[in-house]
């Protein structure tokens, strides 16, 4: 018999037509139906050694599933069209598949063995139909706790992190209460992430289920402005700082305090806000205007999708680096990510509504062309990248190559500063193995390894949880000897 995998073609999610799509905020993909679904997991059938769960990094590149999805054991269920305990085996090791399934970048992928020689297995797109389908069923309901521990535990940040150190913690009986600076609990799951990658709704219904299993969230709330750490610390057993790393970096260039430089995640923000119904400042409106997009990441791409949906007159975005090949380069060898070209949902619409790719690299932006106060360009060079013998790479400015590109929004996605500066101005300072110098107080996700991806935070909000855990239970035994 011909292994599946060498006669099944690889196929993901399916998406809206572009002329569709980029006249809402919906979701640009769904789904799969069952049977495309399940030749997609017998694809997976008949692997040797699967590497796609593994969890670990190779220097700063992470290979496999960081929580360890058991990726085979459900593509077997799916593929035996046993939805039912194919979402149980995947909720024993993620806690919000619907929000990976939707904006994971899927490292597993990378990993998968298939990958060697052919297109890897449509992981994320299994994923995402497992849970969804779980929620059409009706399978995905409160987990009640039967009994509670007394000990109550604070978690500052309501992102991935501390949503699932909350939940690990619930489930253990322990008391817990998510603050929120925002006015809606998700953190960037929230307003980091455009509604047509991931509505709303979504987060919000699994805000609902762990309110309905006990947890409790108070929104608005600014730990070291409205409240304390210590404070905290007075009132709680525990606290765990899941804050994400919060300040956005700059460029750092003349001119970047014009008005119409805006940060990617406050405009991102305005927008999710306005959709939201939330009259928003003219400042945050793309609508008619030449858009510049600096930073050639997710972020970035996000960026230039919502601006194509306000209207905007181009959009251009900035890369720093070369572009992509479309095969695996000799320096990224299995089992890292393959890190090749693709063309993302945000690239296909501009390509087909404005008649252009938005991506440039090799673009160093060297100041800020102002008229009066507000923005009316940039003016960039040209970088060529060297990598020397021993792998690091050297970027040099290509002679001549000054270009003024003409500019009324300007986008900076450029990422994220360490989250320690941060944290000191809390008190704390971060230890190994999520412990902070204060007894007691916890840090995990973003705010302990700083920017990462969705999948690492779901896994240090798991494994904060369990520490947690164990210094509670420490604590009681210690009263119980001490009594």
């Amino acid at each position: 018999m011909r292994h599946k995998f060498l006669s099944i073609p690889r196929e993901t999610l399916p998406e809206r037509t572009v002329i569709e799509r980029i006249h809402d905020y919906k979701e640009y993909a769904s789904r799969m139906e069952d049977g495309p679904i399940v030749k997609q997991a017998e694809r997976c059938m008949d692997c040797g050694t699967p590497f796609c769960h593994v969890g670990d990094m190779i220097g700063q590149e992470t290979i496999g599933c960081p929580i360890h999805n058991l990726i085979p054991e459900w593509n077997k269920l799916v593929s035996e069209q046993d939805f039912r305990r194919a979402y149980e085996r995947l909720m024993e090791t993620n806690n919000f598949p619907e929000f990976t399934g939707r904006v994971c970048p899927a490292p597993c992928e990378g990993s998968c063995t298939l990958g060697i020689s052919e297109d890897p297995v449509a992981i994320k797109s299994i994923e995402r139909t497992i849970i969804d389908r779980a929620f059409e069923q009706g399978w995905v309901e409160p987990r009640h706790v039967r009994m509670r521990t007394g000990y109550h535990v604070a978690i500052i940040g309501s992102g991935p992190a501390g949503l699932a150190a909350a939940d690990q913690l619930n489930q253990a009986g322990h008391v817990v209460t998510v603050f929120e600076k925002a006015d809606e609990i998700g953190g960037l799951l929230f307003y980091g992430i455009p509604n047509m990658k991931l509505d709303k709704d979504v987060v919000r219904r699994r805000v609902q289920l762990l309110e309905a299993e006990g947890i409790r969230f108070k929104t608005g709330v600014n730990v070291g402005t409205d409240v304390t750490v210590e404070s905290l610390r007075d009132k709680y057993d525990a606290v765990i700082l899941a804050t994400g790393a919060q300040k956005q970096r700059t460029l750092g260039i003349e001119g970047d305090d014009a008005a119409g430089v805006e940060a990617a995640m406050d405009y991102l923000t305005a927008s999710t806000r306005e959709l939201g119904g939330t009259a928003v400042e003219a400042r945050f409106e793309a609508a008619g205007k030449e858009v510049i997009v600096i930073g050639g990441g997710d972020t970035g791409a996000d960026c230039v999708a919502t601006a194509i949906r306000q209207g905007a007159k181009s959009v251009t975005q900035f890369g720093k680096h070369p572009e992509k090949g479309l095969f695996r380069a000799p320096d990224r060898p299995w089992p890292l990510q393959p890190d090749t070209l693709s063309t993302d949902y945000a690239y296909a619409e501009a390509i087909e509504h404005l008649d252009i790719d938005p991506r440039t690299y090799l673009i160093r932006s060297n100041r800020i062309v102002k008229q009066g106060d507000r923005v009316v360009g940039i003016e960039t060079e040209r970088m060529e990248k060297v990598v020397k013998p021993d792998g690091q790479a050297t970027f040099f400015v290509v002679e001549g190559s000054k270009e003024t590109y003409a500019a009324d929004l300007v986008l900076v996605a450029i990422g994220f500063e360490r989250p320690e500066p941060e944290l000191r101005k809390l008190g704390v300072e971060s230890k190994r193995d999520y412990v902070t110098n204060l007894d007691g107080v916890f840090v995990a996700g973003d705010a302990r390894r700083g920017q990462s991806l969705i999948v690492w935070a779901i896994r240090e909000g798991r494994e904060v949880a369990e520490k947690v855990d164990a210094y509670l239970n420490a604590c009681q035994t210690e009263l119980k000897t001490s009594s």
